[in-house]
């Protein structure tokens, strides 16, 4: 039985919360203790967010299916399986309460709470970059819900782990936290400017990989 809408949306909210905040102050805690050197800053903050994740999902995944990103929420509309009204009110508590993750790590940090991001991150490789983490997310996810469901937090945790890494961009994969770490001048931000080509190439990958899924495992009546 689906829980209700009410419960859906606030699991959504809290893991939002968490994992927006988890990423950026990880960040922030990372690039204060790693004096300059950027791959132990890249890696503490690999491991927060993987770790993290891991137990939002697991906890919450039950009662929302814990997206916590508009991309996971739009895989599942394409697919039918979200209604169009909830899959909006999903994107809206995700980005709302993803804001409110940044803005108390800044509190928690003694940051200015309004700002925004200085970090460029644009070109043609950033884009490929997060068209590729966003499709790699979405595949798995999808396939894994049809075969070893069980499997999802720990096959979702290790995945972003690994494409913080692999991908040229440190994988973002999630429109909403895009937007939002456009609002943290920090190790994990991204600057205003550059947000749409982020969100259009991880769209992009959204809507392949949904497409992939659908032809490996089926559409959701036919699935085993």
């Amino acid at each position: 039985m689906t829980p209700a809408l009410a419960r859906r949306l606030t699991a959504e909210a809290i893991g939002s919360f968490f994992l927006f905040a988890g990423v950026i102050g990880s960040g922030v805690m990372a690039e204060g203790l790693a004096q300059g050197n950027d791959a132990l800053a890249l890696l503490a903050n690999t491991i927060a967010t993987g770790a993290v994740l891991y137990v939002l999902i697991a906890m919450l995944g039950p009662i929302s299916g814990a997206h916590f990103n508009p991309a996971v929420t739009l895989a599942f509309a394409l697919r039918r399986e979200l209604p169009p009204r909830d899959a909006s009110l999903y994107v809206a508590v995700q980005l709302g309460a993803g804001v409110l993750g940044a803005f108390a790590v800044h509190l928690m940090f003694d940051m200015e709470i309004l700002q925004f991001s200085t970090k460029a991150r644009a070109g043609i490789g950033q884009s490929t970059g997060e068209f590729v983490a966003t499709f790699g997310l979405v595949l798995t996810i999808l396939v894994l819900l049809r075969t070893r469901a069980e499997a999802i937090p720990a096959g979702v945790a290790l995945y972003i782990t690994a494409a913080y890494w692999f991908t040229s961009s440190t994988s973002f994969a999630n429109p909403a936290i895009t937007v939002v770490r456009s609002l943290s001048d920090s190790f994990a931000g991204i600057a205003p400017a550059d947000v749409p080509g982020f969100v259009l190439a991880q769209l992009a990958g959204t809507i392949a990989a949904t497409a992939l899924a659908g032809w490996l495992v089926g559409p959701p009546e036919e699935a085993p």
